[in-house]
Order: C-alpha cells, then structure tokens, then sequence
C-alpha cells in the first residue's frame, strides 16, 4: 500500500525554506580525511543523487533497473537512488541540493512549487498516466457514475485534488465520502463501499486479501489528464549544466523501456534489496499492469519516447484544475515544466515491434 502525496503542504514548505538556510549558513560536506584516493582509468563518473517519493516497487522499477544493468554507469552518472517513505519526505532536499533530482508523484506537485516559488522544474514524465483509480466490488459498479451510489473512501489527499475534479465534470458530492486510512479492511468488509487505490498495487492486495477481483476504473482514463511520476530538478542545474540533466533523463528512459519490455530480473533485484518486503508476485502483477493499462508508454511516447511531455497536455491540465478550484488561476503554469529534455524518441528502438 502507498501513500499518495498530492499537493505540497505548507509544513513541506517551511521545511523547504528552512533547509535553505541551514544549506546556505553550512559549508560542504567534509571529504574522507587520509591521502588522496588514487587516480582511477577511464572517464570520470558523475555523482548523482536522485530521491523517490516512496519506498522501493515496482512503479519505480525503470529506475532501478537503471542503475542495475549499468545504463546510467554507461552514460557516465555514478547514480545513488535514494528511497523515500512514509516517513521521508525527499523532495524537501532537491531544492537545497541534497539530491540532484527527484522523483515526483504528478503535474499537480510542479504547479504547486510554482506558486510557492520554489526553484524546481519537471524535465520529463515517466509515467503518461496517473495510477490513481477507484475499486469496487465486482456486480456493485459498472460505470464511474455507478460509484455515486456507493460509499468512498478516500484520503484528504484525494479530497484535495483528483476528487474535486469527479465534484466538477462527474456531479460526484461528498455526502458519502470516509476518510480512507491506506487500510482496505474497510472496503472489504462493505461490498457497497469504493477505495482508492494505484492500478498496480491495490488491487493486488484485494484479490490477495479478499479473495475477488474488484472493478478498477483508472481516472485518467475518465479525464484526469495528469502526468505521474515525473523527474525534478533544480533550475540552476538546467541552466548551468543541461548535459547532466539530459544523460540522467536519457538513462532513465532507456532503464524504463528494459524493465518493461525486457529482463526486468536487475531491477526487480535491486528493489527487493532496498525493500526486503517486496515479493516477486507483487512485482510481476505491477508491471503487467503498467503495461496493460499503457501507464509508461502510451500515448505521445508511442512517437515522442518514454518521459514525453507536451505544452498542450499540461496546458489542458492545468486548466481542468483551475476550473476544479484544485489550482489558482493566473498560475504561469509553463514555469513548473521544461520540454528542453524530452520528446527525443530515446529509447524507440527497445519497444518490442
């Protein structure tokens, strides 16, 4: 089960500024004392840091792979996946420089550090889909209207974004809203009840648990038009040094085109490491469904590559959430995402024909 972080809260925000200032009022991290290490041969890697927003799965899977088969050591990045967690916040360390990237949950968190004016930008999007879905009860809800009818549970997260949209363009209400907790015991126990969940994971857990296959409808599939997933990084390192950023997107594309169409086996590895949780079953269910429901690769990537992003689809976007009150208007929405990076077919050749 995951939690999902929508929209950045304002105690993320002072974290944020505080950290700023420690970082500007500390000097560098201390090298190892002793004497200098010797000189190695060959190209000097560059060290990267890169923070998720979750512990280590399957979602994260083409990066992971990555740094396993050795895609990012090839395009000369020495790159450090550092995971998150319940308890981790990440993407508070990408601004002062503790990390170089990070790894995004959707649009809505780019727009958000727009209007906060923290100096971050998205530079490309791994997934072309949200996993956000509702799950019901098999018989219980045959169309998204159907889950009117039903309780819902869902998070104040959810409350806060996605679900104003199904407010304003589905006439959905919040008279039949409970809180959801990442807990499916509720849902289980009451077949006229919906969750909210990821398409890979959460339904999962109800065929385990409850011994039935529930209905899943995939919101973006519906309207919820919002890149997932994305790669963030700090706007002085576009301008000051883009060859970096652009080896660590192409890296990543590559790594996402082997998990998913190829030997996901180095990936899969490597997550059970940092996640000792994580099965093989999970792992399996989870990029099948990436693949199923074209979450990694659909849409613009089918021309553009895996990680595209176009003005057009965030501009859509982002008005559908000024009209759903989720955003304000007169946001200069083009700020929270670069193109400089992107839509450069990487990776084409590795799609299976």
């Amino acid at each position: 089960m995951r939690r999902n972080v929508f929209i950045q809260s304002a105690q993320s925000t002072l974290a944020i500024l505080l950290l700023a200032a420690v970082a500007l009022s500390t000097p560098a991290l201390a090298q190892h004392g002793g004497a200098p290490a010797p000189k190695k041969e060959g190209p000097e890697l560059r060290k990267v840091r890169f923070g998720t927003n979750w512990v280590a799965e399957a979602e994260h899977g083409g990066f992971y792979q990555a740094l396993a088969d050795g895609t990012y050591k090839k395009y000369g990045l020495d790159v450090e996946i550092v995971p998150g967690g319940p308890n981790v916040n990440n993407r508070i360390l990408l601004p002062v420089g503790k990390i170089d990237f990070f790894m995004s949950a959707n649009s809505l968190q780019s727009f958000d550090a727009v209007e906060q004016n923290i100096p971050t930008v998205a530079v490309a999007a791994s997934f072309q889909k949200d996993p956000q879905v509702l799950i019901a009860h098999p018989g219980m809800a045959n169309t998204l209207d159907d889950l009117k009818n039903l309780t819902l549970f869902v998070s104040k997260e959810g409350m806060a974004s996605y679900y104003q949209w199904l407010k304003a363009d589905y006439g959905f209400t919040e008279r039949s809203v409970k809180p959801y907790t990442f807990n499916a015991q509720p849902f289980l126990a009451d077949e006229k009840s919906a969750m909210q969940g990821y398409v890979t994971s959460e339904p999962y857990a109800i065929e385990t648990q409850g011994k039935f296959k529930p209905k899943v409808f995939l919101l973006a599939d519906y309207g919820f038009n919002s890149y997932s997933t994305l790669i963030e990084t700090r706007r002085d390192l576009v301008e000051k040094d883009p060859d970096l950023v652009q080896k660590f997107v192409d890296a990543s594309a590559i790594g996402w085109y082997n998990y998913i169409y190829g030997d996901s086996k180095p990936g899969n590895e490597l997550i059970k490491k940092f996640n000792p949780e994580m099965t093989d079953a999970l792992l399996a269910y989870s990029i099948a469904k990436m693949k199923e429901y074209g979450i990694v690769d659909s849409g613009d990537t089918l021309k553009l590559g895996i990680g595209a992003m176009t003005d057009a689809r965030m501009h859509a976007f982002y008005d559908k959430m000024v009209r759903t009150g989720v955003v304000k208007a007169g946001l200069d929405y083009k700020r929270a995402f670069t193109l400089q990076f992107v839509n450069k077919g990487v990776g084409l050749n590795l799609r299976p024909k």
